[in-house]
């Protein structure tokens, strides 16, 4: 019988070091996959705030590792939480920030793509960024004129439409998408503003921060003051003349210079 109680106790032994063994030699893989992926996330998470800071510019695709990163933020609540909480920045700076004069010249300009309309559903068709631009596939999807409006900017358009400060739209579009560009932008609820500017085959030749920039200075030199922009690139802000503040909203799809 003791020889017996001994022999169990070893095979029980043997067995049970057997699976302390194979625990935790599970448990250590597991933990390389786990470090494996918060380094892979703390990579493109850094990737795609360094682009909203304007740091990493110029790319012409999202790094393939860091394609469904984005994409999970871009169709987040925290993508909607980062928008919302520029618009409401607007409104605190709109709050205290200017005399207007009633003389018609105040004026406010936002972009289209990301910021007024969503071309989300686009990309989510072709590749989130992580496929080179196909110009000719996303001018074929913008003249169905079926890019959701962006609640948060609709909301904040009308509002600032409704301050009488004169709004202007300044797009990177093509003039030949105007038509359904605009019947895109009324279908959502936009209206009311006093010009729409789309890029002219003169305008195809110049970066696209030097055509917005010209659009600006021809304001200027009509009188209008600049109160503010709202825009997903930077180069909707860049070069002179500037507004008085600028505002914007998250985009690490694309990088349009």
């Amino acid at each position: 019988m003791a020889k017996f109680l001994a022999l169990s106790l070893v095979i029980s032994s043997l067995f049970i070091g057997l699976g302390s063994a194979e625990w935790n030699i599970l448990t250590q893989r597991w933990r390389k996959g786990v470090e494996l992926e918060d380094n892979l996330k703390n990579y493109c998470e850094s990737w795609r705030i360094n682009v909203e800071l304007n740091n990493i510019r110029g790319f012409g695709v999202v790094p393939q590792e860091c394609v469904n990163h984005v994409k999970k933020y871009m169709t987040s609540s925290q993508y909607k939480a980062d928008s919302v909480r520029a618009v409401e920045e607007v409104r605190l700076y709109l709050s205290g920030c200017c005399t207007l004069k009633g003389d018609g010249k105040d004026s406010w300009i936002f972009d289209i793509d990301e910021t007024l309309l969503s071309t989300i559903p686009y990309y989510k068709k072709h590749g989130f960024g992580g496929e080179k631009l196909n110009a000719t596939s996303l001018e074929a999807w913008m003249k169905q004129s079926k890019a959701p409006a962006l609640d948060h900017t609709l909301e904040l358009f009308h509002e600032i439409k409704n301050r009488g400060i004169n709004i202007f739209l300044i797009s990177s579009r093509k003039e030949n998408l105007r038509s359904p560009t605009v019947d895109n932008l009324v279908k959502v609820g936009y209206h009311g503003w006093a010009s729409l500017t789309f890029r002219g085959l003169d305008d195809e030749l110049l970066e696209v921060k030097k055509y917005h920039s010209k659009v600006r200075q021809q304001l200027v030199d009509e009188g209008y003051r600049i109160w503010g922009i709202v825009g997903d690139q930077w180069s909707s802000f860049d070069g002179l003349p500037m507004a008085k503040r600028t505002f914007k909203l998250p985009n690490s799809i694309y990088y349009v210079a």
